[in-house]
């Protein structure tokens, strides 16, 4: 019975030491705590909207033929600087001039007719004011004149298409720029029958390029013309390109039931460095405030633990006051 009676005040006193260890608070070592400061002082907040886009040149322009043919010479590759009204390439014209002849002996032939029927009618004109022909006659002169004349209208109209077509061979530049796709080489058949068939792509100023990118339609309310944006490249990481939003366009774009819009950023591109096709990140300033008074965020978010800052103001030292002096 005795020795049951040490073991129970024995338990009994490891629960009451081990107790008073547990709640005993621990002291906070300063040093370990790491506090950083900062000045508050004039700066810039903003706030951005993000997205992708892809570099292009301004105006593009699909340059094709409305004849068909072999192509017989070209005169400009990628990367040609061209001028409007120059020359590109050019279709061979064989048919084309044989064409020509043909609707040319059309056109002497039905000439030829009119002018017969023509002198016919002069011919006969006094003859009939005199009653000397019959009105019969004179109705097959008049249906004869007007089936000439009509005849020689088609065959000028054939001959001025084909003086057409045969203009067409020879492709010229509508507009300076550059040449950025070939899709013929010399030699080949190009057939204009169903569809235009492209034969160069040129852009028009490669100094000047915009960027096309989609803004997803919760971040559209904020985009306005003139906003100031930064894009960067994969090709150039370090570089911050600047521009501005010239356009915002309201034809949705549906993918996979996420709605975005296309805008417009404009690009200057004085080194070339902008190249079509890039893709470009960029992030549009909707607000922005400068000259402001700004403290880091981070200061903002912190929230100390009320004994931690109690433990650290306690053990901090005072200041060692001069003799005679009170503390404040």
């Amino acid at each position: 019975m005795k020795k049951k009676t040490i073991i129970i005040i024995a338990l009994v006193l490891i629960a009451i030491v081990s107790a008073a260890l547990i709640l005993k608070p621990s002291k906070v070592d300063v040093s370990q705590i790491d506090i950083q400061t900062a000045k508050a002082g004039e700066g810039t907040i903003s706030n951005v909207v993000e997205a992708t886009g892809t570099i292009e040149a301004i105006t593009t322009v699909d340059v094709g033929t409305q004849v068909s043919g072999i192509i017989d010479k070209l005169f400009v590759d990628y990367n040609t600087p061209v001028k409007k009204g120059q020359l590109l390439a050019k279709i061979d014209t064989t048919n084309l001039a044989a064409q020509m002849e043909q609707s040319q002996a059309s056109l002497d032939n039905a000439k030829a007719q009119l002018d017969y029927q023509q002198a016919t009618y002069d011919r006969m004109l006094p003859l009939q004011n005199k009653g000397l022909i019959s009105q019969t006659d004179y109705d097959q002169l008049i249906y004869d004149i007007a089936v000439a004349k009509a005849n020689y209208k088609s065959a000028l109209a054939q001959h001025k298409k084909n003086q057409i077509d045969l203009d067409y061979a020879l492709i010229y530049s509508p507009i300076d720029g550059v040449v950025l796709n070939k899709e013929v080489e010399e030699g080949q058949t190009v057939a204009a029958s169903f569809n235009t068939p492209t034969l160069f792509s040129i852009a028009n100023d490669l100094t000047q390029m915009q960027v096309e990118a989609n803004i997803d339609e919760a971040d559209i309310g904020h985009i306005k013309e003139g906003q100031r944006v930064e894009f960067t490249v994969d090709a150039y990481p370090e570089t911050i390109f600047e521009g501005k939003v010239t356009q915002l366009r309201w034809e949705p774009t549906v993918t996979n039931n996420v709605v975005t819009y296309t805008i417009i950023v404009d690009a200057p591109n004085p080194d070339y460095k902008l190249m079509p096709g890039m893709t470009a990140t960029i992030e549009v300033y909707v607000l922005e405030k400068t000259d402001i008074l700004v403290v880091p965020s981070k200061a903002l978010r912190f929230t100390p633990d009320q004994k931690l800052m109690m433990s650290y103001m306690k053990q901090q030292v005072k200041p060692e006051m001069p003799k005679g002096q009170n503390p404040p």
